[in-house]
């Protein structure tokens, strides 16, 4: 099991140049069994993906997990809201950022734990301006020639 938990990393490279990360946190997830499979199969998507509140639970919606090819008629649906698991200070901390100050919660990586678990590493973040986006581009521009020269 631990080798297959270091190979299963689903990233969300999107985010990185959309949003600037203020904080990060690690989530477990209500899946069914077909998902799990379908997650350690690497077989999921975490674009368009985001996360919202509903009665003081966190949700992510859009993330797709192709359903399960050897599942008989007990299989998921592909873009259903799943419930994410964090501690209650956790929920309160950034249900009150969301609130106050304007930021969102995206899902940045989706990961296979050591015990077998999927975790979701999910970021409290602020959008990016379009100037923002271009000085990121320069920076990584910027590092690859110097890497080149070398």
């Amino acid at each position: 099991m631990a080798k297959l938990a270091n190979t299963i990393q689903i990233e969300n490279r999107r985010a990185r140049f959309d949003f600037q990360f203020i904080d990060t946190f690690t989530a477990g997830m209500v899946l069914k069994g077909t998902e799990i499979k379908s997650i350690r199969l690497g077989k999921a998507g975490l674009s368009d993906s985001y996360c919202l509140f509903h009665k003081d639970e966190l949700y992510v919606r859009n993330m797709h997990v192709a359903e399960y090819d050897n599942a008989s008629f007990y299989s998921h649906e592909p873009l259903r809201e799943r419930k994410l698991l964090l501690q209650n200070q956790e929920l309160k901390k950034l249900s009150k950022s969301i609130k106050d100050q304007g930021l969102t919660i995206i899902p940045v990586k989706l990961y296979i734990s050591e015990s077998g678990y999927a975790k979701l590493v999910i970021a409290l973040a602020r959008g990016k301006k379009a100037f923002d986006k271009r000085e990121d581009i320069k920076k990584r521009d910027t590092e690859r020639e110097l890497g080149r020269k070398l």
